[in-house]
């Protein structure tokens, strides 16, 4: 089976800093991936090259076995990648059922060259909603919800972009135990319906809880690529990333 990602010599400099030095990197389709390093080993630089928030000096971006050189964020977004933030991003003067209306009419309808009826619309951020576990909610406003359902709220609003690739930047940060063992269902749930999902993630447990396998970034460079048990014992991973 052919890869879905395929990420091949991809390099980024930032004047004369180099973030990321020949990576490479493949994801199959229905894999959920782990992407793990310290802070500032390139992790963000990698996600904003594939989704096309900067672009890569050298190398090259695959998609669903397309060329991703040149495309914008929007123009990926539409081919069926989409990402959530560590810091939630909501329309804060808007509903929570109207936060995923907006990226279901925007990239759903574009990509379909049709437009969705109002029921149509209406019935997938219901469906959504009871995904994440928010129907209840699809009336209040951002404001209103707990640090856990804006999480689930972000992943929402990434899913109503309907992708085969969700990449899902630190959805846990600052979240209780039982909270991230929640999100981490959640993305579970959601790799079950056939979404890949990399996720970017400090909280170890629910890394290894979660990935099939994992890649690890240590200074722009990738150390480790495998099975998480294997990776999580490589002595170049624990010296640079667990410390130990």
């Amino acid at each position: 089976m052919a890869d879905l990602l395929a990420v091949d010599d991809l390099g980024k400099r930032f004047g004369g800093f180099v973030a990321l030095d020949s990576i490479a990197l493949t994801v199959a389709p229905g894999e959920r991936l782990g992407l793990i390093g310290p802070n500032g080993s390139g992790k963000s630089t990698l996600v904003n090259c594939i989704c096309g928030t900067l672009t890569n000096e050298s190398g090259s971006v695959q998609f669903d076995g397309k060329a991703m050189d040149g495309l914008t964020t929007h123009e990926r977004t539409r081919l069926g990648i989409a990402r959530s933030f560590q810091l939630p991003r909501p329309f804060h003067s808007m509903t929570v059922a109207d936060n995923l209306r907006i990226p279901l009419i925007y990239t759903v309808e574009a990509r379909a060259k049709s437009r969705l009826s109002k029921g149509e619309v209406g019935d997938r951020c219901g469906e959504l909603l009871k995904l994440v576990g928010l129907d209840g909610k699809a009336r209040k406003f951002p404001r209103d919800l707990t640090q856990v359902e804006m999480r689930k709220l972000e992943l929402a609003r990434a899913m109503a972009a309907e992708p085969k690739l969700l990449i899902a930047d630190e959805a846990m940060a600052g979240l209780s135990h039982s909270e991230v063992t929640d999100i981490v269902s959640l993305l579970i749930r959601l790799n079950d319906r056939g979404i890949t999902i990399i996720m970017i993630e400090h909280i170890m447990s629910a890394v290894m809880s979660f990935s099939q396998r994992l890649a690890v970034l240590v200074s722009g460079k990738k150390i480790a690529d495998g099975a998480p048990q294997d990776v999580i014992q490589d002595p170049d991973v624990v010296r640079a990333y667990l410390g130990q």
